[in-house]
């Protein structure tokens, strides 16, 4: 049984589209992929602002599910030992969003596999799916790269496009150590 650690933002939760959204109602347009590409919607010129967002209550707790997180996520914590490790010490009242977030789209996480940090190199595991570089630079185990128009030109790692690809992964890995058993 593989000890799979599952960031929120940008994995699970649809954060992207919350800058994107709040992006528009500021600028009046929606911004482009091509201007994303390697960047933060509040890495845009004259969008530094759209950072702070992050410490506003309730930034968190409306953000969209991720197409196919639940139902992965859930495949996952019934063969595996799934842990959600998410960042919540910058941004205070996340917390208390992340951990409504979580109750109501995923309920079958227990309290116990949820990990609130600062930086998540402190954490031990096989696999850590995480969009952020620097969280998958500092991981003992396996890193897998989630897709995000800000880590396009990333590589070195493993990269999955979207939940699709991340159940595909890790039926592969188990069909290996069965292969490898029998």
């Amino acid at each position: 049984m593989a000890k799979i650690c599952i960031d929120m933002d940008g994995v699970m939760a649809d954060t992207y589209q919350k800058f994107a959204d709040a992006y528009l109602k500021e600028f009046g347009r929606e911004p482009t992929r091509a201007e994303l590409l390697g960047k933060k919607v509040y890495e845009l010129d004259g969008a530094g602002h759209l950072r702070d967002l992050m410490y506003e209550p309730g930034f968190f707790r409306d953000v969209a599910v991720m197409p196919g997180a639940r139902e992965v996520v859930a495949e996952l914590y019934d063969g595996h030992d799934v842990y959600v490790v998410t960042s919540t010490m910058e941004f205070r009242n996340s917390f208390t969003d992340k951990w409504d977030w979580l109750g109501e789209h995923f309920p079958f996480i227990h309290h116990s596999k949820i990990v609130f940090c600062g930086k998540k190199d402190v954490v031990r595991g096989d696999f850590m799916i995480d969009d952020k570089e620097a969280n998958l630079a500092g991981f003992n185990g396996t890193g897998l790269l989630f897709t995000a128009l800000d880590n396009h030109y990333i590589t070195g790692y493993h990269r999955v496009n979207d939940w699709t690809e991340v159940r595909e992964y890790f039926r592969a890995e188990v069909a290996a150590e069965i292969a490898e058993i029998g």
